[in-house]
């Protein structure tokens, strides 16, 4: 493991004169050690502000000052605690520059001979701000990296307290500084009692109780997410006061104000000014359809109303003079208007073609629906007593001509018919949904066939309504189209399971399985694991800003009247479904991507096969890709895991880490901790599985569910999040509109022009990669495993694998024989290579959960 320098820390900067009688045999000789301090500062602080802080340090060198002292990892024997230095005052106002980020300060400690080694250091900050304290180095002998922000002394008593980069686990913490990380737990874990501020570092669990806001009416109550009735991942407690109107709902926070996160998981501030850029950039982009709305000129009428909508390609220079009024105008209105996504600047086409409605299904933005079809008709599980017939509508004669030849029980047998069923999900919600007039939704079911060249071909949809009586279908099945009149209708269809896949897409496997049911574990992980404790090390750049993200979507995302509640086909209903896929159906068990595969019916054990699965469908880019990266994880965390712990009895006495898995199921999970498929904990086997599981979901799974939303659903009729209209039947008042004018009847089923900027202006934000990401293979804190060569190495391999991987992805994506990348008016899928510039790239893998 990695070790602190003990000869240097003998010999350093030694000044070969005590601070007292060298010759005296009871007082031991006393050194002084050099340390560099490195400290940030707010560059938002105006000068004015500055230069009084200044003045008043020059004027009171202690009052305004950081007061530091080092601790030995030895024990004292007279005081029976860590052996002190004296303590060091440094004034961060000399040589201060007006408007710098950093510094670096020079200070001296003065130690014994007795000392030891350093193995913590304590602050506290006299100054009236927060200061961002970077590290603390002694060279040649120890590096502290502190990275955290340090409290005034009069907002937070308590010392701060920094530990060297050394890793130790549990039992192998030095004697003088086993109190230092049990203290340090504590003032984590807090009492669970009163407000949190924004100085605060105190992490706590509670339930979504903070969704609505009852005291504006009862229209914008919401239901608490966790408990026996919605069951729900844990959040990180506040600690708000309750409304007025219900006690046991959280009050909202007040504008400009935002929600509680601990102050190191706050985002920084080039983060914070990317957010206000898009916000800027979306505002804008909104005022036009914002004024069409009040004049009641909101809904498109034409394909051109939409294409309108973006920004016009660079074309040959133009040289008339009216060519150049006309460049002028439009450069004048461009900056109101959209990029153009990538699903139209490839294709010219305005609707969905079956061929990429297919693709999409394996190398779009939700890539994690599509499962092999086991059993034809397929089935409902929901009560037939209240959801009506669990038998399906769809019949042979839908799909007997759409097989090449084969009847349904060989393409069964042959693993060629596949399907996206949304019909469970999203039946028990379809009365509360439908009842409104601008929201009309379909439970769907979408069956595609295998193709000989590997790709997917929808031959079926059915849509299903809650049944009204027993006499009214409550199904409808649309075939491939045969003429004018059907191809319009198999569009509508399409762009009902387009927008069926939207919700589930964000609801269940974005906002769950990775933003929800990360937060237990991060939480759990601040609280039981010591920052000196090698899993939390291994951990800690993929919790990166993930509490504050998921703060920001109680707030302005999934809240009441919230962008999705406005933007969604299922409305202020949208988080039950959510909730309703946590208790039946999600299971951390199988959340890993070869177990996912495989409960998908997608993939087979198979170690003759590269990662050990065999693929059903060999051009599945979401799966190919992703399995390169998982493996890539599981041998680093493998290796990192063998190396700590070299017998399964480690794991097992390990407290912090029974601690922290127990504490992420039974407080973080409660609603679930009684569920029988929870892994165990007991080997360094057990152990790896885990903690690749979690990587993979922090990293390439939300990458791959993310970065991809405007690029892919940017394009509002490809990718509609509501519809507003059904499928018209001969019998329906509007079906005569429809025959008469489908184009104008299709738009006006999608949202209306305000809807449409204004979530595309969100997700536009939220395909954004910001100015400080950091990506996969990428780390910050190698200096930790200064003195470990065989955990440098294995850090360095994953670093060189990534960009194998970078490569391999480009290579496959320009490979003609693999239809489902390449090829006339289809994107090639790049959702998971590792790297990418900042920006809306449709690319790049984030360590964390960053957006």
């Amino acid at each position: 493991m990695a070790s602190v320098n003990h000869e240097a820390m003998a010999t350093v900067n030694r000044e070969n004169q005590s601070i007292g009688d060298d010759n005296s045999s009871e007082k031991p000789v006393t050194y002084k050690v050099n340390a560099l301090v490195n400290v940030r500062y707010d560059r938002t602080e105006d000068v004015k502000e500055m230069m009084l802080h200044l003045f008043d340090a020059f004027s009171n060198s202690t009052q305004w000052a950081l007061i530091l002292q080092l601790l030995s990892t030895e024990i004292d024997p007279r005081t029976m605690a860590p052996k002190r230095s004296k303590k060091t005052i440094l004034d961060c106002s000399k040589n201060l520059t007006i408007g710098a980020q950093s510094a670096t300060f020079k200070v001296q400690f003065v130690v014994d001979s007795t000392f030891g080694v350093p193995g913590a250091i304590t602050v506290v900050n006299r100054y009236e701000k927060e200061l961002f304290l970077e590290s603390v180095i002694i060279e040649g002998v120890v590096r502290f990296s502190c990275n955290s922000w340090v409290q005034p002394e009069n907002t937070i008593a308590h010392k701060r307290i920094f530990f060297s980069d050394k890793p130790y686990l549990p039992w192998e913490t030095p004697a003088g500084l086993k109190e230092l990380r049990e203290e340090e737990l504590r003032q984590l874990s807090g009492n669970g009692k009163g407000l949190r501020v924004f100085s605060d570092r105190i992490y706590d669990y509670d339930m979504y109780n903070d969704l609505g806001n009852p005291d504006k009416g009862i229209e914008y109550a919401r239901p608490t997410l966790g408990g026996e009735k919605n069951p729900h991942p844990r959040r990180c407690r506040t600690g708000r006061p309750p409304t007025n109107t219900d006690i046991l709902a959280e009050s909202p926070v007040q504008e400009p104000m935002q929600i509680y996160v601990p102050r190191d998981d706050a985002m920084e501030r080039c983060k914070k000014e990317d957010f206000e850029v898009g916000r800027q950039k979306g505002m804008r982009r909104n005022f036009v359809p914002y004024l069409a709305s009040i004049a009641d000129r909101d809904a498109f009428e034409r394909f051109s109303d939409i294409n309108g909508l973006y920004k016009k390609r660079s074309s040959l220079e133009m040289k008339s003079p009216l060519a150049k009024i006309v460049e002028k105008v439009q450069d004048y209105i461009e900056p109101y208007k959209f990029d153009p996504p990538m699903t139209i600047s490839m294709d010219a086409s305005c609707c969905l073609r079956d061929d990429e409605f297919g693709r999409q299904a394996l190398a779009g933005i939700n890539p994690l629906s599509v499962e092999r079809l086991k059993v034809f008709p397929p089935t409902s599980k929901l009560d037939p007593s209240i959801y009506g017939p669990q038998d399906s509508a769809l019949k042979e004669e839908h799909i007997i001509g759409h097989l090449n030849g084969l009847s349904i029980q060989q393409a069964l047998e042959e693993n060629r018919l596949y399907i996206i069923d949304y019909h469970d999900k999203i039946l028990p919600f379809l009365n509360q949904v439908n009842c409104f007039d601008d929201r009309k939704a379909y439970a769907t079911r979408t069956i595609f066939f295998l193709t000989p060249i590997g790709t997917l071909k929808p031959i079926v949809i059915e849509l299903s309504l809650p049944p009204v009586d027993p006499n009214s279908p409550a199904k409808q099945v649309l075939t491939s189209p045969v003429d004018a009149t059907t191809t319009w209708m198999w569009q509508l269809a399409k762009a009902h399971v387009c927008s069926n896949d939207c919700g589930v897409h964000q609801l269940v496997h974005h906002w769950l399985r990775t933003h929800a049911c990360m937060e237990p574990f991060i939480i759990s992980a601040h609280r039981q694991l010591s920052v000196m404790h090698p899993i939390y090390k291994l951990l800690h750049p993929h919790m990166r800003y993930t509490l504050n993200i998921n703060a920001l979507a109680r707030q302005y995302l999934i809240n009441a009247e919230g962008i999705i509640e406005n933007d969604f086909t299922t409305g202020k209903h949208s988080m039950l479904i959510s909730s309703a896929a946590y208790k039946d159906w999600w299971r951390f068990d199988l959340e890993g991507l070869p177990e996912d595969l495989i409960r998908r019916g997608l993939a087979t054990r198979d170690p003759t096969q590269p990662h050990g699965l065999r693929l059903f469908i060999e051009d599945y880019p979401y799966a190919n890709d992703g399995l390169l990266i998982w493996s890539a994880i599981e041998e680093l965390v493998r290796t990192y895991v063998n190396y700590y712990y070299k017998d399964p009895s480690m794991v097992c006495s390990d407290s912090e880490l029974q601690a922290w898995y127990y504490e992420s199921i039974n407080l973080g999970h409660e609603d679930l901790k009684n569920a029988s498929w929870w892994p165990r904990l007991y080997s360094p086997e057990d152990l790896s599985s885990i903690l690749t599981t979690l990587i993979w979901l922090a990293s390439a799974q939300h990458a791959a569910l993310n970065y991809g939303q405007y690029p892919y659903g940017g394009h509002i009729p490809i990718r509609p999040p509501l519809m507003r209209k059904l499928v018209p039947k001969e019998d329906d008042p509007d079906y005569a509109k429809f025959v008469a004018d489908p184009e104008k009847y299709f738009l006006s089923a999608l949202p209306s022009r305000f809807q449409s900027t204004r979530f595309m202006a969100v997700i536009d934000i939220l395909s954004t990669h910001s100015i400080d990401e950091e990506y996969l293979g990428e780390r910050k804190d190698l200096s930790t495993w200064s003195g470990d060569g065989e955990i440098l190495e294995a850090f360095y391999r994953f670093s060189m694998e990534m960009k194998r991987i970078e490569k391999e992805i480009e290579k496959r994506n320009v490979d003609p024989n693999l239809r489902n990348r390449h090829g006339a008016g289809t994107t090639a899928y790049e959702l998971l290579i590792p790297s990418s510039r900042h920006g809306v790239t449709c690319r790049g893998v984030p360590n964390s959960i960053t957006i």
